[in-house]
Parts: structure tokens; C-alpha cells; sequence
């Protein structure tokens, strides 16, 4: 990782102990479940498991979430990891089934969640990895 990448996870972490803090400090000062709602951003990256040029899942399930968790770790980023299956039509008409892995990081760098994307789009031999971002609220309940 360049000196940028370890800059950024450190923000990162001083981020969400900022908004630990804040959540503390509402709670504190009588602040309920339902108003003491922070805002954040939840990303989620969608990872196939089919090989981008045999169209076909080359391991098991459990190889590709263990080798995402290891991945994972090496960012320094809380994540949480869930599978999907479903399906697409390629760019060349043919339909495709595959699973997927739902990769989900709270209030990360957007420097960072495109270097993770673009490593595990090659990790995983993907022609591409679907990012989105939604505006969430929530509270951690301490």
C-alpha cells in the first residue's frame, strides 16, 4: 500500500471513532433509539465468482469468502460479507447464472473502496465489480 492508502485508512478510522463518539455523547444527553440516528453511507460491492473468461465458478464458495476475508484484513476496513445468486444477460446475449459476493463497508473512503475494487476485480478475474452507495442512518448501541 502507497503512504496515500495507509493516510486514508487511518481518516477512516478516525472517522468512525468520531461517530462512535457522537453516538456516546447523544445517548448521554437522553437521546432515544430513534432520533439519535447518525448518517452514513453504506457501500456495497458486488463480486461474481464466474471466472470472466470461462463463465464458470472455478472454486468452491467458501475459498472465494475465506480469500475476501484475508483481503479484507489487509485493508484494515470493517466489512461484512454476504452471498447472492441471480443471474445477467453478457454483452454478447448469452444468459449467465452466477453467485455473488455482497461485500458491504460503512462510511469508507471513496479512494478506498475503488482500490478494493479494482484489486478484487483482479483477485477474482472479473471483467467488472458493481459499486453502490446508499445514504443509511444508524446508531451504535453501546
Amino acid at each position: 500500500m502507497t503512504p496515500y492508502s495507509n493516510y486514508l485508512l487511518l481518516k477512516q478510522h478516525l472517522l468512525h471513532q468520531q461517530q462512535l463518539a457522537k453516538s456516546k455523547l447523544h445517548q448521554m444527553a437522553g437521546g432515544s433509539e430513534t432520533d439519535g440516528k447518525i448518517k452514513m453511507v453504506e457501500t456495497r460491492l458486488y463480486i461474481g465468482l464466474n471466472d470472466a473468461e470461462t463463465r464458470t465458478q472455478l472454486f468452491e464458495t467458501e475459498k472465494y469468502i475465506e480469500q475476501l476475508k484475508k483481503f479484507c484484513f489487509t485493508y484494515h476496513v470493517p466489512f461484512s460479507v454476504g452471498l447472492e445468486e441471480g443471474g445477467y444477460f453478457h454483452e454478447d446475449g448469452e444468459y449467465i447464472e452466477e453467485k455473488s459476493l455482497v461485500l458491504t463497508l460503512i462510511d469508507a473512503e471513496k479512494a478506498i473502496i475503488e482500490n478494493i475494487a479494482k484489486d478484487l476485480r483482479t483477485l477474482f478475474h472479473q471483467e467488472s465489480i458493481l459499486i453502490t452507495d446508499d445514504e443509511v442512518k444508524g446508531c451504535y448501541i453501546t
